[in-house]
Parts: structure tokens; C-alpha cells; sequence
């Protein structure tokens, strides 16, 4: 948050927002440094003036009901649009400044992601980036609540409260080290990878490679051994580098290491396999800033192949 934006926004807001993010009056009372009594005094106002309830009270904290959630919503957007304003009042007076919020599934954030970033940087060098990464299912969740400016996710079905900026190609691939037996082959199929030893997702993690797997072998009635298995990507793809087997990934995960032929990233002519999309994502109805603008032309750019040379220390366009 913009260290100012706090003061463009209602004290009652503010309250309400935290003790929805942590839970509990006594948690917010805590992040905010003032009284339990206080904070309760600011929802009770709230709740007055809507002539609703807009928490369920429980034993061990406090959930948003229905209104609540509505109400969250357009705080959360009235707070974003606040840091908006500020930062380009301050990019008008010549500090070009901003702030960037990536909130992202582990697949993008090990190689795409802080690459196109670094990049980024080099040519507008007073933007800041967080980069928070969580599983897919609570990309959209975090983009929708407000708590993230840009959402990198894969995308089966639409989300509401969430616009997709663009969508592109996320084909799951057979990752292999450059002397495994495939590494030459332009296609492979499921039924050929499946006689080797695979290194693959933990079923029981939120990752669309394996579910996608699975869905093939189940429907090919195909027959597989996993020799290793983790919940992190970098684990996996880094022991069929090291020629422990093939595993699965998506081609902007890799793509530094493929151009440095450290390993082999070769399309499945499956179906199954190639209906994975990336999206990236921002909240439905909100004015971005424009640093986050600005980087979303840049990540479209970079996911596609089509950057072009920008002059480094560049200043964003307030």
C-alpha cells in the first residue's frame, strides 16, 4: 500500500478491511496498533449505517458473510484506486515512482517471471515489484479480494470479478536432459514417455500438469510408474536435467534453460495436453496505475516473443 493512501480512505474502512483480512479484532487490533475496543466501535458504526450485519461472529474469529464480501470488494477498490491517484500525483512532480503486485502460480515465478521483470527494470529502473506466489486455485481469489494488482494463472473456465488482460498458449511439454533417448524427437505422445521413469507433481497438490496426466493415461487406459515426485517445480525439472527421467512443464517455465540447451522441451501431439492457457489477470472494473499498465504490455510482449529494444532508465509516462 501507498504510505499515504491510508489517509484517502474512511478509518471505519480501513478497520473493517483488516479485521477481514486477519480474522479476529484482537489480530487487527494488533497490525494497527490500536484497541480491540476501537476497531469494534468502527464495524458496529458500519454495520449501523448499512442497516446490516456484515461479519459472522464464531468461537475462534470472524468470517465475512454476503455483505461483508460485497463491502470488502469496494474497499478494496476504493484503496487501489487511492495508491492510483498518489503515485501519479508523484509521478507529476517528477519522482516516477510505482509499485507492481504479481501475485502467481510457482510454474511462472521460477524463470518467466523474474526474468521479464529484471528486464523491465533495467529500462524503468523506479518501479518496485512484490511477487507473491500461491496455488492456482487462490490466483483469482487474491486478484478478485484486491490483494494483488496482476494475476499470472492458468485458466480453464471464467472467474467472476476477475478481467483477463490476454491469454496465451501453456501447452504441458516432456522436459528431458539433452542425452536422454527422446531429446531429439519434435513430438512425443503420452503412451511413448509413460515407458520411462517419470519424475511428476504429488497428486494431491493443486498442479494442472498432473491432473492433465492423468486424464490422458486414464483415457488412453495407459499404465505409469513415478520415480520421483515433488511439490516444487524447480525439484522436478532439475532431475530430468540431471537425466533422472522426463517430467512435465510449460514452455515460459523453461525457456532460459532450454535456450541454454541445459534441457529438452518436446510437444505431446495429446489432446489432453495442449488446452492449458496462461492468463494474466486483473480485478473486474478497476483503473490500474499506470507502472502496472505499463508492465502488462511488457509481459504480454515478453510472453509472445516480441519485445522490442527500449532505452534503459527509461521514466514511465505519467
Amino acid at each position: 500500500m501507498h504510505k499515504k493512501t491510508a489517509e484517502l480512505q474512511e478509518t471505519s474502512l480501513r478497520y473493517f478491511l483488516e479485521v477481514a483480512r486477519s480474522g479476529s479484532l484482537t489480530a487487527a487490533a494488533e497490525t494497527l496498533s490500536v484497541a480491540p475496543s476501537a476497531i469494534s466501535r468502527q464495524i458496529a458504526h458500519l454495520e449501523k449505517t448499512l442497516d446490516t450485519l456484515l461479519f459472522e461472529r464464531r468461537a475462534r474469529g470472524m468470517t465475512l458473510n454476503a455483505a461483508g464480501e460485497l463491502l470488502a470488494a469496494h474497499a478494496q477498490r476504493q484503496l487501489q484506486d487511492a495508491d492510483r491517484v498518489l503515485t501519479e500525483i508523484e509521478g507529476l512532480r517528477g519522482l516516477h515512482q510505482g509499485r507492481v503486485h504479481i501475485v502467481s502460480t510457482a510454474g511462472f515465478a521460477s524463470d518467466f517471471l523474474p526474468n521479464t521483470i529484471a528486464a523491465f527494470r533495467k529500462r524503468y529502473t523506479g518501479i518496485e515489484f512484490q511477487l507473491t506466489v500461491c496455488k492456482q486455485s487462490d490466483v483469482s481469489k487474491r486478484i478478485r479480494e484486491g490483494n494483488g494488482d496482476i494475476g499470472i494463472n492458468l485458466g480453464f473456465s471464467p472467474e467472476s470479478g476477475v478481467r483477463v488482460q490476454f491469454r496465451h498458449p501453456s501447452s504441458v511439454l516432456a522436459i528431458t536432459a539433452p542425452t536422454h533417448p527422446l531429446a531429439q524427437r519434435r513430438q512425443l505422445s503420452v503412451a511413448e514417455i509413460v515407458t520411462y521413469p517419470l519424475a511428476l507433481p504429488e497428486r494431491n497438490i493443486d498442479s494442472t500438469l498432473r491432473q492433465l496426466f492423468d486424464i490422458c493415461c486414464s483415457r488412453q487406459s495407459l499404465q505409469y510408474q513415478s520415480v520421483f515426485s515433488s511439490n516444487d517445480l524447480n525439484a522436478l525439472i532439475g532431475f530430468a536435467a540431471a537425466g533422472g527421467g522426463i517430467s512435465l512443464c510449460g514452455e515460459l517455465a523453461i525457456r532460459e534453460r532450454t535456450a541454454a540447451h541445459q534441457l529438452c522441451a518436446i510437444p505431446l501431439r495429446d489432446r489432453e495436453m495442449n488446452e492449458r492457457f496462461m492468463e494474466v489477470q486483473t480485478m473486474a472494473g478497476r483503473m490500474l496505475p499506470t507502472a502496472c499498465q505499463e508492465f502488462l504490455q511488457y509481459l504480454k510482449a515478453s510472453a509472445t516473443g516480441s519485445l522490442t529494444t527500449i532505452p534503459e532508465n527509461t521514466t514511465l509516462p505519467y
